[in-house]
């Protein structure tokens, strides 16, 4: 997937395999890419430079974005600014209107449906103990 520094650059992303069943990203969201492999990509001719570690939620980004580490060119994205304009504007659509994008909705989360290892093995090991 495409995604863009802080400096502007863009550049192709990989999203873990272990992630794409458990995580969506749609376009616009927010995500931290570890660039170490970027410029030996570059130099070998590999389209891929980065990975993505993290999909940032939209409660993270709210809070990133008032904070002073917030990179200044994301303040500028469309995405960032206007956030506020198009959700007032898909709330004033009538309800019998339908709508195929979804660009006033949040971002998607983690699959709640999927049980967690941890949790599952904690639980065991709880009951295993009480014997």
């Amino acid at each position: 997937m495409k995604v863009m520094d802080a400096k502007g650059q863009k550049s192709l992303a990989i999203f873990p395999a272990k992630f794409q069943k458990s995580m969506w990203i749609k376009r616009g969201n927010f995500v931290v890419a570890d660039e170490s492999g970027r410029e030996e990509a570059a130099e070998s001719g590999r389209k891929v430079g980065c990975i993505i570690t993290q999909v940032l939620y939209h409660e993270q980004v709210r809070l990133l974005q008032k904070s002073p580490n917030w990179p200044e060119a994301f303040k500028s994205t469309p995405l960032a600014s206007s956030n506020q304009d198009s959700l007032s504007h898909t709330a004033k659509k009538d309800d019998s209107e339908s709508s195929t994008d979804d660009d006033g909705l949040p971002p998607l989360e983690a699959n709640t449906n999927r049980l967690n290892p941890l949790q599952t093995q904690l639980d065991t090991d709880s009951e295993s103990d009480s014997d």
